[in-house]
């Protein structure tokens, strides 16, 4: 059985694609799958963080890496979902034909949404062009605040989009930015209530790809 592509897309940078695509890698990965994930964003912050945990935890043949140009990225992902259970794709923060093979490839579309009106305007150019290519989409509030109108704002404008969203939301917590800057992720940490927010997703986020 090959495994699923997850593909993380928001037209709007600092929407916190690469903090969602390492800490599912990681917490996917305790749970014993096999974990690819795939940098095709420039900036190559994945490749960072991917260099960063090699040396604070080693090698590990389950979790690879693996990088290629936005083109590229449906070939590069069709062949690493032959040896590994999921592959996450870290996209850049474009639209249009930047985007599109890595969402044409995809069996899940996670879309970031941070707490903020622009980022929500920002996600209804993703979803038009996942919709055109019929892939399944699952959004996730990230960064919120709880018991805030613009958090509730956001929330109720997130529900109008036509898509699934996630009910396990990433609250606006240092903890995320502190272990992606050293190669962890919050799995890795003492008890957070981070760890609760992405195990939770963990699981909404393999029944909506059809995984494990």
């Amino acid at each position: 059985m090959t495994g699923r592509i997850i593909t993380v897309a928001q037209q709007k940078g600092g929407s916190g694609k690469t903090t969602l695509t390492v800490n599912l890698a990681v917490a996917m990965r305790r749970r014993g799958l096999r974990v690819a994930v795939l940098d095709t964003d420039p900036q190559g912050s994945l490749g960072r963080w991917f260099m960063e945990r090699l040396d604070l935890v080693g090698e590990d043949e389950g979790l690879e890496f693996s990088t290629s140009s936005a083109w590229g990225a449906s070939y590069e992902s069709e062949k690493l979902r032959r040896r590994f259970d999921v592959v996450l794709i870290d996209t850049p923060p474009k639209i249009e034909s930047d985007l599109r093979p890595a969402l044409r490839v995809a069996d899940l579309v996670l879309v970031p949404v941070a707490s903020s009106q622009v980022d929500l305007w920002a996600t209804e150019g993703v979803l038009d062009l996942a919709a055109r290519e019929k892939r399944p989409v699952l959004v996730v509030l990230n960064r919120t605040r709880s018991n805030t109108r613009l958090g509730a704002e956001i929330a109720a404008g997130a529900a109008e989009l036509g898509v699934a969203v996630a009910q396990s939301q990433l609250a606006n917590r240092v903890v995320y930015a502190e272990t992606l800057g050293r190669g962890g992720a919050v799995i890795d940490v003492a008890r957070s209530p981070a760890q609760d927010e992405i195990a939770a997703l963990t699981d909404e986020v393999l029944a909506h790809a059809g995984g494990r």
